[in-house]
């Protein structure tokens, strides 16, 4: 795999945004897309042309929010953000971190939040800082604690949970072919935790309650279609009992 292929996959959403949305992937592309001009819809006179915006500037907003929306207005530039391509996740929500930079170095805390589109990790009450939000006029601002993002590459390392230290790890394979994350110094497996899985719509898929409107398991395996060696025509004329008696008139190519 090239070098080239992994920075072009990091200028879309992260895997582990697109499972914590719980969305479609033609929903958050939809909503991420600034469309500035295109073509007339049902006309043949012209082409289907579009001019949308090419490059989007990640923050810690997600993609499909208005807030990022407002921040990739187009004709918006933003400083060119170079990543360093991560082949591997090796940080969940729920792990115990240790932060290696700044004024809360050598303190330990539970990531919060994943922002795998800016290799981030948000740790929940660690590294913070003032902000001050302001209110209308004739208000007085509120000052609150916000938390700024860690790179995982270099600011932040897993802890092992044998002797509470930071280590770095490696993804390996059990005797039964399970994939689990190990920890370089001691070799003990650390488990993915279960905040890992957690969702807009649940805790973890073991607590979700089914509504109304969820497609149920058994519709899920019913077999709605079978492939047939007729086309789309055809298939509709035999459905509604119609049949074709006419003839084609014989066609001469010179």
């Amino acid at each position: 795999m090239r070098l080239t292929d992994c920075l072009r996959d990091f200028k879309k959403v992260g895997e582990l945004t697109k499972k914590y949305a719980n969305l479609p992937d033609s929903y958050i592309k939809r909503s991420m897309e600034r469309v500035v001009w295109k073509t007339p819809l049902n006309n043949p006179r012209y082409l289907p042309r579009a001019v949308k915006k090419k490059k989007y500037h990640f923050s810690d907003h997600r993609p499909w929010t208005l807030p990022f929306s407002s921040q990739n207005n187009f004709g918006d530039l933003e400083p060119k953000v170079f990543l360093e391509p991560i082949k591997e996740w090796s940080i969940f929500k729920g792990d115990r971190v240790e932060i290696l930079v700044g004024p809360d170095k050598g303190k330990q805390g539970i990531v919060g939040h994943v922002i795998q589109e800016r290799n981030w990790v948000i740790v929940d009450g660690l590294n913070c800082e003032l902000e001050e939000v302001s209110h209308y006029k004739g208000h007085l601002s509120m000052v609150q604690m916000k938390e700024n993002p860690l790179l995982v590459t270099s600011e932040v390392s897993l802890v092992d949970p044998s002797d509470l230290q930071g280590c770095s790890v490696e993804w390996r394979f059990t005797e039964s072919g399970d994939k689990v994350r190990v920890s370089t110094r001691s070799g003990k497996i650390i488990p993915i935790p279960s905040l890992a899985k957690q969702t807009y719509d649940y805790k973890t898929p073991n607590t979700y309650k089914e509504s109304v409107k969820d497609t149920t398991e058994d519709d899920l395996k019913k077999i709605t279609f079978s492939p047939l060696l007729k086309t789309f025509e055809m298939d509709v004329m035999d459905e509604m009992g119609i049949k074709e008696d006419r003839i084609p008139a014989p066609t001469y190519w010179y």
